[in-house]
């Protein structure tokens, strides 16, 4: 069937290379790419929250809240990854309009794991927590058209 479709696409069969048939035989159908969506952003849903609740252990709470955090901050991420394919996310990342957002925003992650890991430093990984917040925020509403205009005019207003 696959020599068929190729066939009368105009593709000749033997002119197939490697990298198609690898191409070919990695792609995900559209349901398999929801569910692996899903299951993604729910993995990071439930890291985030179990973050948010291990916050209030004694001495290790801190730490334990910015590793999950950033865990759930990176599943959700990761789960886009599903629906674009890899390649896609990471040009759609790095286009010009979101660059500094995905700059900070990575940025932010890799601050608040050093902060808990190397550092050792409580409130910066706090402090890195909350960045990494609004940065996953203005990153993921700069894929909404004119969201970042509407949030920076709100904004405006509410200030003056």
């Amino acid at each position: 069937m696959d020599k068929l479709k190729r066939v009368l696409s105009g593709q000749d069969a033997e002119e197939s290379s490697g990298m198609s048939e690898v191409m070919d035989a990695t792609t995900l159908s559209w349901g398999t790419r929801m569910k692996g969506f899903i299951a993604c952003f729910a993995i990071g849903v439930l890291c985030s929250i179990l973050g948010t609740c291990l916050l209030w252990v004694p001495r290790k709470g801190l730490i334990l809240f910015a590793v999950f955090y950033t865990l759930g901050n990176i599943a959700s991420i990761g789960s886009t990854v599903f629906l674009m394919g890899p390649m896609k996310q990471l040009k759609r990342m790095f286009e010009p309009t979101r660059l500094i957002a995905t700059i900070i925003m990575l940025l932010c992650l890799i601050l608040t794991l050093c902060s808990a890991f190397w550092w050792h430093n409580k409130g910066l990984a706090l402090i890195f927590c909350i960045l990494q917040f609004f940065a996953l925020a203005w990153y993921s509403i700069s894929f909404i058209p004119f969201a970042r205009d509407a949030v920076k005019k709100c904004a405006s207003v509410c200030l003056s």
